[in-house]
Order: structure tokens, then sequence, then C-alpha cells
């Protein structure tokens, strides 16, 4: 056979479309959510080949930008720290919080109770994320099952290993992790619990107490507001189809990835 004259160009069918296009396509799937068959008519390509590039985009933006999803210096975090953190919580590293994504019902039962959220009454994928005090994602976990607890991921999703000596981490009161923080010489920042009241029944908060709360509140919010964000990517907010499966977690990071990219959502 004579190699000189043979064909070295990629096997299988002449490429359709540019890869600009291809690009556009797969945005337009992550942020819109259009229909496979729908991009399928507007760029004259079949529903295969719509699924096989945008498993092809994803996977390879998430390897671009995956480590640019970087866990701030401490340096870093203090010459941006909104004025709103210096005044109260000044020490702060990271706002936490765990967001679920809808899914489409898994055929087999084990799938199914692994991935039933009793909270949401779906069946989900959840994953922790953390901000930085300026509302950027500096972590994005994998993805588990909807079952999973809010402190088994964070136990297990590779977040304590951020986390350093004397900083302060903020969450809300379902995260019960301040046994893994305390490990590390680390505070956890969370809204007082309720005790039970001196006189009558019921439970109740005293005035400092009522004020801490509100205080951390009105920070915590920063990272709700990071996750709406998120959300705005369509395939996200709304049921994610069971073959995207296999990417759920790359997509989770491309769009935190591209949220990132936006203006800060705390201003100094």
């Amino acid at each position: 056979m004579n190699y000189e004259n043979s064909d070295t160009r990629k096997p299988g069918p002449k490429r359709k479309l540019t890869k600009f296009h291809e690009f556009l396509l797969t945005l337009l799937r992550l942020r819109l959510a259009v229909p496979a068959f729908v991009i399928s008519d507007l760029f004259g390509v079949s529903e295969t080949r719509v699924s096989q590039i945008v498993y092809t985009w994803i996977n390879y933006m998430f390897e671009v930008f995956r480590p640019q999803l970087k866990w701030p210096t401490l340096q870093n975090i203090r010459k941006h720290m909104p004025s709103s953190f210096k005044r109260t919580f000044p020490r702060t590293r990271v706002i936490i919080d765990c967001t679920e994504i809808f899914i489409q019902k898994p055929r087999t039962p084990t799938a199914q109770s692994q991935t039933y959220s009793h909270y949401k009454g779906h069946n989900t994928f959840k994953s922790l994320v953390g901000v930085t005090p300026t509302g950027a994602f500096s972590f994005v976990s994998e993805l588990w099952g909807g079952n999973v607890s809010d402190r088994y991921i964070t136990a297990n999703g590779g977040f304590l290993d951020l986390v350093s000596a004397g900083d302060e981490v903020m969450a809300d009161r379902g995260f019960i992790i301040r046994d893994y923080l305390l490990e590390r010489k680390a505070k956890l920042i969370i809204p007082p619990f309720t005790h039970k009241c001196r006189w009558g029944k019921g439970k109740r908060l005293n005035a400092s107490e009522i004020q801490r709360t509100r205080q951390i509140a009105k920070l915590r919010i920063h990272v709700e507001r990071a996750i709406q964000r998120l959300k705005a990517y369509k395939l996200l907010s709304g049921i994610l189809p069971i073959i995207l499966k296999p990417i759920a977690s790359q997509i989770l990071v491309v769009a935190a990835f591209l949220c990132n990219l936006s203006k800060p959502l705390v201003k100094n």
C-alpha cells in the first residue's frame, strides 16, 4: 500500500459545521436548553450528531475550565473582601450551600432510590458549591444522588481538603459540620439555634442571637444568588435528560466557570 498517497483526513463523515458553529450549538443547548430536535433542524444535522457535538464540547470545555475554578489564596480573599463582610465576618473564606438538579427518573429501582430527594420530592443530583465573599464560584463538587446528606457530601466531596487553619466557613443551620472544621482548626459560621424558653412552651432567640442571625442571613444570601445565576443555564434548571447523566458533573462545572465571567455579585 502506498502510504504517501493515502488519505490522511479524519475518518468518518465530513464535518458539516465549523468549530465556531459547534461551540454555538453547545451553548444554545446549555444556556437555553433548546431541544436536540430543534437544534438539529436549525443547524441541518442529525439529532445523533447534535448529541455527539454536545458531549465532545462539554468534555473539552470541562478540561479547559476546571483548572480555572481555583480556590483563592487568603491574600486574594482579603484583598477583595467586600466592606459588608469586613464589618462583621472579616475572616470568611467561603460561603457554602448545596444545590439540586432535577433529573429524568432513572429506570432501575436502585438508581431511583439513590437519586430521590425527599426535600425536593423528585429525583435529583446534588452538588456542594462554595463561593467567595464577592460571589464567585471557588468550589464545585461532583454530583451525588439526591438522597445523600449535605454533611456526607461535605466530608467526601473534596471540600475539606481545601480548608486551612483559621478559615471561617459560612453556611446555614443544615450543615452539621463543626466537628470536621474543628479538626482543621477552622470555624463554622451558622445562624444560632433556638433554645427552650425559661417560661412557658416553645423556643426562642435572645436579642443578640436575632441580630447575629440577621447579619449571617444578609451575607449568606450571596451563595443563593450565585446558585440562581447558575440556574440561569436552563439545562440545569429544568429536568436533565437521563442521556446527559455521564456529563452532568462536567455541565455543572462549565456553567459555574461561565458564571464567573460575569460581574461580581457583591461590590465593595
